[in-house]
C-alpha cells in the first residue's frame, strides 16, 4: 500500500526579528538540507493551537533573536506493509538529512489506488514485471521469458507489418 506521511520538524533559526522572517529562513534552510535527494518532500508552515483556548498561533517562537519554527514535511511512501512502516521510512529518510532536528509523525493517510493488499508482492525491484526479482523479463536461465514475447505480440496487434494503424483504430482517429 502507499501512504502519505506528514512529519512535524522543530527547526532552529538564528538572528531573526519577526516570526515571518523566522518561517522564511526555516523553510529555506530545510529545503537546502533536503534537496536534491528529497526534492519530493513538501515543506509547509506548521499550525499550532493554544492548548488552553484553542486559538491558532504563529508556527514560530522568537526569543533573544533566536527562533524555533514548526514545519510540516509531507512525503508519499510507496509499497509499505502498514502505517507504522510508512512512518518509520519517512522519519528515517527525512531525519538522515535533517541532523539534530527533532521530528514527530503527525499524520499517516493511506492513499487509495495503491496495491492496497499489503502483502509485499508488488513491484519492489522497479523492473515493471511485478515479480520482485530485478531481472525484468528474463527467465531464470537468462533467456527471454514468454512474457517478453507477449509484449512484442501486443505491439504487433496495434500496427500491421507496414507500420500502418489497423482499420478499427483508423476509424476512431477519423472521428
Amino acid at each position: 500500500m502507499d501512504c502519505r506521511v506528514v512529519v512535524e520538524a522543530a527547526v532552529p533559526v538564528y538572528d531573526v526579528e519577526t516570526a515571518d522572517e523566522a518561517v522564511r529562513i526555516a523553510i529555506s534552510k530545510t529545503g537546502e538540507m533536503l534537496n536534491p535527494d528529497l526534492n519530493y518532500v513538501e515543506i509547509d508552515m506548521g499550525t499550532k493551537n493554544c492548548p488552553a483556548c484553542g486559538e491558532s498561533r504563529d508556527p514560530a517562537f522568537i526569543a533573544a533573536d533566536e527562533g524555533l519554527v514548526a514545519l510540516e514535511l509531507e512525503m508519499t511512501v510507496f509499497n509499505v506493509e502498514h502505517d507504522e512502516h510508512a512512518a518509520r521510512i519517512a522519519r528515517k529518510e527525512i531525519g538522515q538529512r535533517l541532523e539534530n532536528i527533532p521530528l514527530e509523525v503527525l499524520e499517516i493517510e493511506v492513499i487509495e489506488g495503491g496495491d492496497g493488499d499489503g502483502d509485499g508482492d508488488g513491484d519492489r525491484d522497479g523492473d515493471g514485471d511485478g515479480d520482485g526479482d530485478g531481472d525484468g523479463d528474463r527467465a531464470e536461465d537468462g533467456t527471454d521469458s514468454p512474457s517478453g514475447a507477449d509484449s512484442d505480440a501486443d505491439a504487433d496487434r496495434t500496427t500491421d507489418e507496414d507500420g500502418d494503424v489497423l482499420p478499427e483504430f483508423e476509424e476512431l482517429l477519423d472521428e
